[in-house]
């Protein structure tokens, strides 16, 4: 029974891992020191605490969000997929076709209406239509698309509200 309940405490969040979580969410390039200050907290601590998220599995990487319109990604697409079939080995078989396409940036399984929705950025309408046409139809087993075009981003947060 201690065991569990060491294991349970061991991956229990306190307030203090909590704000350096949105710290680190919100600026990936803080240092530690800066954290330590804004916590009122010395640099060892927080480093351990660091150290502790990270090997747990609660911070998964440092990333660089890039402006995707400066990097000449004007079009910004959802575009929600349906299949044929539905049995396991070709939901396998399309989230693994799916991968090899730089295109796609994000891709879900969902339940409702259709079975995946995939976000895909191009250059513009015509490399979307050529990813559409070429690349995306060459998949098997795929009944239906209908792509959605963003006219405008009204909320692109990159961090989780940690509670």
């Amino acid at each position: 029974m201690w065991i569990k309940k060491a294991f349970l405490q061991k991956n229990i969040m306190d307030k203090t891992d909590r704000s350096i979580l949105l710290l680190l969410q919100k600026d990936g390039k803080i240092t530690i020191k800066e954290i330590a200050e804004r916590l009122n907290l010395t640099t060892t601590p927080i480093f351990e605490r660091v150290k502790k998220l990270e090997k747990e599995g609660y911070i998964k990487s440092y990333k660089a969000i890039l402006d995707r319109k400066k990097a000449g990604l004007q079009l910004m697409v959802f575009c929600n997929v349906t299949l044929n079939l539905h049995q396991t080995d070709y939901l396998k078989k399309f989230e693994k076709d799916i991968q090899q396409f730089p295109e796609v940036v994000e891709c879900y399984h969902v339940a409702g209406m259709f079975d995946y929705l995939i976000k895909i950025y191009a250059e513009n309408m015509e490399r979307y239509q050529d990813f559409l046409s070429n690349k995306l139809a060459s998949l098997e087993n795929i009944s239906k698309v209908q792509s959605s075009f963003v006219m405008t981003e009204v909320k692109d947060f990159s961090y989780l509200p940690i509670p």
